[in-house]
């Protein structure tokens, strides 16, 4: 296993932000890591990656405990922290040139310049980064992290100020680097999560509450479906809870109901029959895979 925590617990005075949670990640496996803020993402990561001491369990990267042996654990990790910590008044090269020199890796200058291609950083590779945009810095964080060409990659936020574009870029370069790497990838941004992960872990409080391939809770979390329907009119929400094949109603926007439920077809027979009763003109009713965000509203709340 490349990354492994068992019992991982870390404890804040009465606190628990992580409370003894267990999951391992596989070599050339991409695994959204998600959860609501202060459910205990960033301290996790920060304990595999040695940044904080945990209260107790423990932690392995590429078989190595990370609390004997900190040094040797780190040489395995790329890290890209939620606040990208960067020297300001340095030049992107001369950054990336020391971070190099602290990995002491051989042949630098070809390989920054190689870094610097990667993560698409040529047009401002000659500025100083208090001069980049947000995500520019970030790509220079990213930079950083890939330069020694690590075993693991913990990438907190890592697309976090980017705009669409440079968003799909980096979801290439996390992509292809997940072909030969483990990848631990944390963001609030689920559509990321679903375009470049095939497995996700959820936290909630600090509780373990999903580890599983997206695909399978994508079929219906606990046989679980999403039942999306439009109306003409204004509908009372209590119309449609009251329905007995409801589970949970969200109104996304005026007259547009997505409906969980464990039976869409009937639930779509029931909708039917009562826009015929109450004289509702019904513009769209369809099945929906469940988004990942709809699965993440279940387990979190």
């Amino acid at each position: 296993m490349s990354i492994e925590v068992k019992n991982l617990l870390k404890v804040y005075g009465e606190q628990k932000a992580v409370d003894t949670i267990s999951f391992k990640v596989d070599k050339g496996e991409i695994v959204g890591f998600l959860g609501p803020n202060g459910a205990g993402k960033s301290t996790t990561m920060k304990i595999i990656t040695g940044y904080l001491q945990q209260t107790g369990g423990e932690a392995w990267v590429c078989g190595i405990n990370v609390a004997d042996q900190p040094m040797e654990s780190k040489k395995k990790i790329g890290y890209l922290a939620e606040l990208n910590a960067l020297y300001y008044d340095m030049y992107v090269r001369e950054y990336l040139g020391f971070v190099a020199e602290v990995h002491q890796i051989e042949n630098r200058k070809s390989k920054i310049e190689s870094i610097i291609e990667t993560v698409g950083l040529s047009r401002e590779a000659g500025k100083r980064i208090g001069q980049l945009s947000k995500g520019y810095k970030q790509r220079v964080g990213l930079a950083a992290a890939l330069i020694h060409d690590p075993e693991v990659l913990i990438l907190d936020e890592p697309t976090s100020g980017l705009d669409p574009n440079q968003i799909i870029e980096i979801r290439e370069v996390i992509r292809k680097q997940g072909q030969n790497k483990t990848v631990l990838f944390s963001s609030h941004i689920l559509q990321e999560v679903e375009a470049i992960c095939d497995r996700v872990i959820i936290i909630n409080k600090g509780k373990l509450v999903a580890d599983d391939k997206l695909s399978n809770l994508q079929k219906g979390n606990a046989g679980r479906h999403v039942v999306v329907v439009q109306f003409k009119e204004a509908v009372d929400k209590s119309i449609l809870a009251a329905l007995d094949n409801v589970e949970r109603v969200e109104e996304a926007q005026p007259g547009l109901f997505k409906l969980q439920t464990a039976n869409p077809e009937a639930l779509r027979k029931q909708l039917l029959e009562t826009a015929l009763q109450r004289n509702l003109n019904i513009i769209s009713l369809q099945s929906d895979s469940q988004r990942l965000e709809d699965i993440f509203k279940v387990l979190t709340n």
